[in-house]
């Protein structure tokens, strides 16, 4: 339920605002039915987050492990699948845009 409160930290970190965490905390539903509403365009970015989901499971596993290998393997195997569609997510809506990938890829 919160593995994408990184996000706001990354927003912050972007914009200079906590407003996406404000919002959130005065329409909770919106994390459930209306995401959009959340975060402006460009206030996360897909690699970021992708970035920091992974960057997080590098420390959370490891850590959880030295107190209890169960809870880590489950840790691990959540964040997996939650990276996974991530990426599966930001494919799809990449195929919908003239952008193709190796566009976002290169250096100007």
């Amino acid at each position: 339920m919160f593995i994408d409160l990184d996000h706001f930290v990354i927003a912050r970190f972007k914009t200079g605002t906590w407003d996406p965490l404000r919002f959130s905390l005065v329409n909770p539903f919106a994390a459930f039915t209306d995401q959009d509403r959340i975060f402006d365009r460009g206030d996360v970015g897909a690699l970021t987050r992708l970035l920091s989901h992974l960057m997080l499971t590098g420390i959370l596993v490891p850590a959880l492990a030295l107190a209890s290998v169960s809870l880590a393997v489950i840790t691990a195997v959540v964040l997996y699948a939650h990276v996974v569609a991530d990426v599966a997510w930001d494919v799809r809506r990449l195929e919908r845009t003239d952008v193709s990938a190796d566009d976002l890829i290169r250096s100007p």
